[in-house]
């Protein structure tokens, strides 16, 4: 079972969300207010189990509507996800990852672990 891991950086607060093995598998924007990040928290729990694939490294990839993961490749050419909710704004993103079989797998994760109710605080 994942879990959300709240925790404090120097400009607000942010939030992971680890899979069962401890692996973290998003991440969140930096939020000003603990309220925010609950509601970020939310939103996954929300959009993540229902979105669709995007991936737009493929030639002629389709476009899918909102709520959807977003496959691209960073500056360094390797593949990475965003999960945006049905408004279109950025809720998670993805580390990189070198081989597209392996961001489908995190992309999976996420979709597995998104609706866990273990919100926990760094301390």
């Amino acid at each position: 079972m994942g879990k959300y891991l709240m925790k404090r950086t120097k400009t607000g607060i942010k939030f992971d969300l680890k899979a069962g093995n401890g692996e973290v598998i998003a991440t969140s924007e930096v939020y000003t207010t603990e309220r925010a990040c609950r509601a970020g928290i939310a939103s996954v729990q929300k959009n993540a189990p229902i979105a669709a694939v995007e991936n737009q490294t493929a030639e002629g990839f389709q476009t899918e509507k909102h709520p959807k993961f977003e496959i691209y490749n960073d500056k360094a050419g390797e593949f990475r996800f965003r999960l945006k909710a049905t408004n279109g704004q950025i809720i998670a993103v993805s580390e990189g990852y070198k081989a597209l079989s392996g961001c489908m797998n995190g992309i999976e994760s996420v979709k597995k672990n998104a609706d866990s109710e273990i919100v926990v605080q760094e301390a």
